[in-house]
């Protein structure tokens, strides 16, 4: 009868087991921060674009007149906003604060996008305008058109939308922003102090400023 001796199969490292984890989050986390940043920068520039444009009758004739993202809606910039702070706030926090954060950060840009596409087919502002013009409470907007800019500030927000969702799914992975400055409370351990020198003046005056008597051999 043959005896098999077992062969001691080799165990892979449990670091080489976290590295595609800790490379995945780096990728998360850059990620959310690339969309987050970016989908804020459109959301704040596309809002303060026209947004739409119409003529106001005048005298018998026609103003033109335009409205840009402010005049229709301030929430989509104002929503961005708060989207920019959520993203930051979300490296200060951890556990269910940073999820709350990242609740925030997805409902912010959510809000944003909901705001800018509701906004693009806005004439209030322009009829607010018109009236303004004409000295006529009831004159509207004539010959109305809307830009692709509401479009824009909406995929924008979408944007920030994806970098909370991103913060909600993969959150819990990435780093934290005070982390490294935190200590755990452990006591560091006290050097030893350098043996006394009888020819160094200096040492004397430490030894007499600890209360320690210099003259007495150790």
């Amino acid at each position: 009868m043959e005896y098999v001796s077992a062969v001691p199969v080799p165990q892979p490292r449990a670091e080489a087991a976290t590295a595609p984890d800790a490379a995945g989050s780096r990728r998360t986390l850059a990620a959310g921060l690339l969309l987050g940043a970016a989908g804020a920068t459109v959301v704040l520039l596309a809002s303060g674009r026209t947004w739409a444009e119409g003529d106001a009758p005048v005298g018998g004739g026609a103003l033109p007149l335009s409205a840009d993202g402010q005049d229709v809606t301030g929430l989509p910039a104002a929503l961005a906003i708060v989207g920019l702070a959520a993203l930051v706030a979300v490296f200060a926090v951890r556990g269910n604060g940073r999820r709350l954060v990242a609740g925030l950060l997805a409902l912010s840009g959510l809000g944003a996008a909901l705001s800018a596409f509701l906004g693009a087919s806005d004439s209030a502002a322009l009829d607010e305008k018109a009236a303004q013009t004409s000295g006529d409470s009831a004159a509207t907007i004539t010959a109305l058109s809307h830009t692709a800019w509401p479009y824009v500030t909406a995929a924008g927000g979408l944007l920030i939308l994806l970098a909370g969702l991103l913060a909600l799914r993969y959150g819990n992975r990435w780093p934290t922003m005070s982390g490294r400055y935190e200590r755990d409370g452990t006591p560091r351990p006290r050097k030893a102090p350098r043996p006394l020198d009888p020819d160094r003046p200096e040492d004397l005056w430490k030894a007499l400023d600890r209360g320690e008597d210099p003259t007495r051999e150790a």
